[in-house]
């Protein structure tokens, strides 16, 4: 038997995270995906399969401020912009889909900032 690659370890996990957590209209999916680097968070309707917000740090909105700054830091612009974008569409309660990551580092980062902008998991 051979042993997994983080990928599809994370895939694995990622099957799992998602059997438990789903977005609906009153609180949809806050998913995370993290990549070497950068990091995508969308705030998704399972019901209807609509995506309802999205940010990353390619977002033409914090393009200038993530130039030079760590991708922790990055992780918290985004997280604070996905937040701000979702309160303005009416949105204050998420479920939180941490993608099969450990919920640490970028992805708690995120989380955090999300949190402190007034959105609610």
């Amino acid at each position: 038997m051979a042993k997994d690659t983080p990928r599809l370890a994370r895939r694995r996990r990622h099957v799992r995270v998602r059997a438990k957590v789903e977005g609906t209209a009153s609180a949809p999916r806050l998913c995370v995906f993290r990549s070497l680097n950068h990091i995508y968070a969308q705030v998704i309707d399972d019901s209807r399969g609509h995506t309802l917000v999205a940010a990353s740090t390619l977002d033409a909105d914090i393009k200038g401020e993530v130039e030079g700054k760590s991708k922790t830091n990055r992780s918290e612009l985004v997280g604070a912009l996905v937040a701000k974008r979702a309160l303005g569409q009416g949105i204050s309660r998420v479920a939180f889909d941490r993608g099969g990551c450990k919920y640490h580092g970028r992805v708690k980062a995120l989380a955090d900032a999300a949190r402190k902008e007034g959105l609610k998991f």
